[in-house]
């Protein structure tokens, strides 16, 4: 590192991230401010029937102020296994419990200004059951796609979530699909 951290402090402490700003100075004396919102990180699901087809939510997204089509995830809790979040959000979210579970990969959503780190999981063997969701999810839509559909649905730009597009390219490259 080229820089020394002479001050920092959490200016928010948020429901989903806090936020945290350093005053930085360079080693050639330049100053600077790195604001950083500091997030738990959260875990995805791949979930595929055994009729090949994907599960998919979709649901209304506030800072955007629109629907997104989205694989189903969610936000870790203080200390919780990714994967026991992964298993948690499939069911609260479409009642889907799944018999078999693979880690597929992890991506930085936002290196730039977020520490979010999400875990992406392929589930299958999929039970179907209820779902137990939030208050705020309560209009969320379940759909279902083939991997050629979702294919198609990320290049016309109707799936633009970047989770989304992460986890099927990491099930398609893998050939778990």
């Amino acid at each position: 590192m080229n820089f020394k951290v002479k001050k920092s402090e959490v200016l928010f402490k948020g429901k989903v991230f806090d936020l945290q700003v350093d005053q930085i100075e360079y080693n050639s004396g330049n100053k600077g401010v790195r604001e950083t919102a500091i997030h738990p990180g959260g875990a995805v699901s791949v979930a595929v029937k055994d009729n090949g087809k994907i599960i998919f939510v979709k649901q209304f997204r506030y800072p955007l102020q629109k629907n997104l089509i989205e694989l189903p995830a969610g936000k870790l809790n203080k200390g919780e296994d990714p994967l026991v979040c992964a298993t948690r959000e499939l069911e609260e979210e479409t009642g889907y419990k799944a018999g078999k579970i693979e880690k597929l990969g992890s991506i930085c959503t936002t290196p730039g200004f977020c520490t979010e780190i999400l875990h992406i999981y392929l589930m299958k063997d999929l039970v179907q059951g209820n779902h137990n969701r939030e208050e705020g999810e309560l209009g969320m839509e379940i759909l279902e796609f083939s991997l050629a559909e979702a294919e198609e649905k990320i290049r016309s730009g109707e799936i633009f979530d970047a989770k989304t597009i992460c986890g099927i390219h990491y099930a398609s490259q893998l050939k778990m699909i």
